[in-house]
């Protein structure tokens, strides 16, 4: 790999194109890790929820620049779905979408 600059070029672009989602999620996995510690969670729920978290958190980033928001947002909605959790956005969610189906 060394002796392919191209390769090294290409990890670089790649990089730099998604940093912010990486960033996003991995600031949703601490911030989740924190908030189940603090409140007193278990190993088990540190160890489900916070990648959970983590995940959501990429994809909120990516959803955000769906809608026209800046790439510099993305890190304040990951760390929004860390600090709510799995459970809050789950039910946020079912809401939203009983309200849509209740208008068909």
């Amino acid at each position: 790999m060394p002796d392919k600059p191209e390769t090294w070029a290409w990890l670089s672009a790649w990089l730099q194109l998604n940093l912010p989602a990486l960033y996003a999620g991995g600031l949703a996995f601490v911030i989740s890790m924190w908030r189940i510690i603090y409140t007193g969670g278990k190993f088990r729920q540190i160890v489900m929820e916070s990648p959970l978290c983590g995940f959501v958190g990429v994809g909120v980033t990516y959803g955000a620049e769906f809608v026209g928001a800046s790439t510099g947002v993305g890190a304040f909605f990951g760390s929004v779905v860390g600090l709510l959790g799995i459970e809050t956005m789950r039910a946020v969610a079912h809401r939203a979408l009983e309200k849509k189906v209740d208008q068909l």
